[in-house]
């Protein structure tokens, strides 16, 4: 860990000199994407995939998308890709939209983001795109899912995104960021609620820094009543914020003591299994020295001879072969029992950086994330840059505001709910989540904030409206389109189905916020683009001008579609799903 239900709404709203937005797909384009691959413990020989509602589809560079009417079977064959015992005619399969999954000895699991599957040694590759605050969520649902306290989990959120940006690329030689496992963050996708994505969003963007980088923020389980500093668990790494100090949270209720006996046999074959240089005929085990914080630094292995070797490759070896319920941490006695050796220890993980037992103790107790992480990563700044924001929150009615600049971005509370009231009448729902809008000072905090351009004047996450500076909004005169785009958007987004395409979000959404369509003449034809290429054209745009032109497309295509079928039955398609005859259109 750490170097060891409602739906995300996501979306930008692109150029100040025209009001656009994207719905979640299109975001990760060019957002603070990470990629992931999952099942990497496991071999996966073949894989089932399923469509919720039958429109998702199955694609390549190269290939026709197979729309999945039923569940189709992903197969590595002789070193090749097989679809349903059918070759592949790709180098991967890509799927772009919601589906589930079903490997051999796993649950299934709802995926609603870019999926890639190629072959690789020993069996198929899974490898999922997601955003970062999306990721963030996941890795609560593995890390700390099981704490009460509120702040305790924002707490654990900041140091998994820290950790997470400082390590971006750990596995880029094999072709992805990170691994579902504790060898990264442990990652629970399937497991993930709305309190922990409402957690992730609390405290999106924050991050913690040192030196204007941003801190190594490792984490760990219990760290046994003294935290250790990094170079105890990693000489190479030099972080002044990762020290070792008492812990008086995390042995607040108690120690937690453990015992494990393992047979001399089994820890010489786990010591092989793992390449820990070990003597042959092991017989015995002794602790060789301690780090500053009492954790075992190194042991003396004897038997035919006499070798010595660090204690964080033994408990990683005998935790990949045995169990990691065998020795929990660093931070025990040793003893021989004649054929084998009992560690009695305490604590569990490395005990570098933030102890998750304290942390969880610490919000019980009233403490604030803020609190909580500057006792475990000391010398370190938290916010969207190195220096922080002080955020402050304002309320109306139905929008709640949060800025560092209240005085003057305080009116737009009253420009947002009567934008909302207009949204409303247009699309003839009422929205029910509470919209937050969140103004940032600079165009560069809100970069780095939001991992968007700068040429994006707007980006929701949740129920959260992210917001260039207003001073600039105002300046182009653009502030009141771009609210009533987001909101119109969240309007959709809160009724509308995982499958339904972008295009359709999009234009729908520019359709309503236009209130006049396009004279028919300058209509677009539903064939030209197909709504296939105008999709990829949506979800892969590089530039502020290829993103108007698509924009531009779906407003036409969704125009023609209400002149053709009425605007109350394309109003019905947000919650129903687009009928096949017009997917199917080339």
């Amino acid at each position: 860990m750490g170097g060891g239900e409602g739906r995300q709404v996501r979306r930008r709203c692109a150029g100040l000199g025209l009001a656009l937005a994207l719905t979640p797909t299109a975001a990760r384009a060019q957002g603070p994407d990470v990629t992931v691959r999952l099942y990497r413990l496991q071999q996966i020989s073949h894989v089932q995939v399923s469509a919720p509602d039958k429109r998702a589809s199955l694609t390549c560079p190269r290939c026709e998308p197979r729309f999945l009417e039923q569940p189709a079977t992903v197969r590595l064959q002789d070193g090749r890709l097989q679809v349903d015992g059918k070759p592949w005619p790709g180098a991967a399969v890509e799927i772009r939209d919601a589906v589930r999954l079903a490997a051999p000895g796993h649950g299934a699991v709802e995926l609603a983001y870019p999926l890639t599957i190629r072959a690789a040694a020993g069996g198929l590759q899974l490898m999922v795109r997601l955003p970062l605050e999306d990721y963030v969520a996941g890795v609560l649902a593995g890390e700390s899912s099981g704490f009460t306290a509120e702040e305790s989990l924002k707490a654990m959120a900041v140091a998994a995104r820290s950790y997470a940006v400082s390590h971006r690329g750990r596995h880029q030689r094999e072709g992805f960021d990170f691994c579902d496992t504790t060898h990264c963050q442990d990652l629970r996708l399937s497991a993930t609620t709305a309190r922990l994505r409402d957690a992730a969003e609390a405290t999106a963007g924050e991050l913690l820094w040192h030196e204007g980088r941003v801190a190594a923020a490792f984490y760990h389980g219990d760290c046994g009543g003294a935290t250790a500093a990094a170079r105890e668990a990693w000489p190479d790494v030099r972080a002044p914020y990762l020290t070792s100090h008492p812990d008086p949270y995390c042995v607040a209720r108690g120690q937690r003591e453990w015992r494990s006996e393992i047979a001399l046999a089994d820890l010489q074959q786990a010591l092989a299994a793992g390449n820990v240089r070990a003597p042959a005929a092991l017989a015995a085990v002794e602790v060789a020295s301690r780090t500053a914080s009492g954790r075992v630094e190194k042991l003396r292995l004897s038997g035919e001879t006499t070798v010595v070797v660090r204690a964080e490759a033994l408990r990683l070896a005998v935790g990949r072969a045995l169990g990691w319920e065998k020795i929990r941490s660093d931070l025990y006695e040793v003893r021989g029992t004649g054929s084998g050796v009992l560690f009695h220890g305490r604590g569990a993980g490395h005990g570098v950086g933030l102890c998750q037992t304290g942390a969880a103790e610490m919000g019980g107790q009233g403490r604030g994330y803020r609190e909580i992480l500057a006792f475990y990563y000391p010398g370190t700044a938290m916010g969207v840059t190195a220096q922080g924001l002080p955020w402050q929150s304002r309320s109306g009615e139905r929008i709640e505001l949060l800025t560092t600049e209240p005085a003057p971005d305080e009116a737009l509370i009253t420009t947002a709910e009567r934008l909302l009231r207009e949204a409303e009448s247009l699309a003839g729902w009422r929205l029910v989540a509470r919209p937050r809008l969140r103004a940032y000072p600079t165009v560069e905090v809100y970069r780095n904030a939001t991992g968007l351009p700068g040429w994006v004047a707007a980006g929701t996450l949740g129920r959260t409206i992210r917001l260039q500076p207003m001073q600039k909004l105002r300046a182009t005169g653009k502030l009141e389109e771009t609210l009533r785009h987001e909101l119109l958007h969240l309007l959709i987004e809160e009724r509308a189905g995982r499958q339904l395409p972008l295009w359709f979000r999009e234009g729908l959404t520019l359709a309503l916020a236009a209130r006049q369509p396009q004279a028919p003449s300058a209509a677009a034809s539903l064939t030209s683009p197909s709504l296939w290429d105008l999709e990829l054209s949506l979800r892969n745009a590089a530039s502020e001008e290829s993103l108007r032109r698509a924009y531009h497309q779906a407003r036409l295509v969704v125009e023609a579609l209400i002149r053709e079928r009425g605007r109350e039955e394309v109003l019905r398609w947000v919650q129903r799903g687009i009928p096949a005859d017009v997917l199917r259109r080339p």
